[in-house]
């Protein structure tokens, strides 16, 4: 909304047309623009039909809360590519202090499930990336080896800015370099990864119980989580 003024629905078709650089979704014989009046320039033909059933599917006030993928591609164009390095660069520093690397002293219980969650995510990132890591007791940051944060880095500098948006959203909604990074190498299924998340939170619910608020804020988070999970997956589908 502009001045009190409210877009709204000025189109009969939508379709979505091949360009040089890749996808565009057409309002009628109009290409969609990001926020900032630059080309929506889609990668795959998956996340323009994504985008485009987004645009087709507005009824009268155009309400972007209602077009995940359209604002991640936004953000993908307008906020991640002209920084790219840096979000690069910050998503690989989540390595340093990464969530399933800090563990509880105690008790004997969360000890133990947090081990048995994280310990196997720990064997995958130094298999799979040459990048072991060291778990630590308490809130303190541990030393993590140097050469394996840099293969982590390396992996993260070479990915394209549609895949960092994505991964963005996994990793810090997640906590977790190595959720964000397992989950888009589909070594976990989304829902596990998230589940993998919350350990912590989910020992304080059972000692604790629930609150209404707590929960309502963690299904949004949980619903993101998956939506940057789908687009992802755009990123690479046919």
């Amino acid at each position: 909304m502009i001045g009190g003024w409210k877009a709204k629905r000025f189109w009969q078709d939508v379709s979505v047309a091949q360009d040089a650089g890749g996808f565009a979704v057409m309002l009628d014989t109009r290409r969609v623009l990001t926020p900032g009046k630059q080309p929506l320039i889609l990668p795959t033909p998956a996340m323009a039909r994504a985008v485009a059933a987004e645009w087709a599917a507005q009824d009268g006030e155009i309400k972007p809360l209602t077009m995940p993928v359209t604002r991640a591609a936004n953000s993908a164009i307008e906020r991640v590519r002209p920084q790219r390095a840096e979000v690069a660069a910050m998503l690989a520093a989540y390595a340093e202090t990464d969530l399933t690397c800090h563990r509880a002293a105690g008790p004997a219980e969360l000890v133990a499930r947090q081990a048995q969650a994280w310990d196997p995510l720990l064997d995958w990132a130094a298999t799979a990336h040459g990048a072991p890591l060291i778990p630590t007791t308490g809130v303190l940051p541990v030393d993590q080896p140097p050469d394996s944060l840099r293969a982590l880095a390396d992996h993260v500098a070479a990915l394209g800015e549609f895949h960092l948006t994505a991964l963005h959203d996994l990793v810090t909604l997640s906590g977790s370099l190595l959720l964000g990074l397992a989950t888009s190498a589909r070594h976990l299924d989304p829902e596990t990864a998230w589940a993998l998340s919350r350990i912590d939170e989910e020992w304080q619910i059972e000692h604790w119980g629930r609150d209404e608020d707590a929960d309502a804020a963690m299904e949004i988070k949980r619903a993101q989580f998956l939506q940057a999970d789908a687009f992802w997956t755009m990123c690479a589908a046919d």
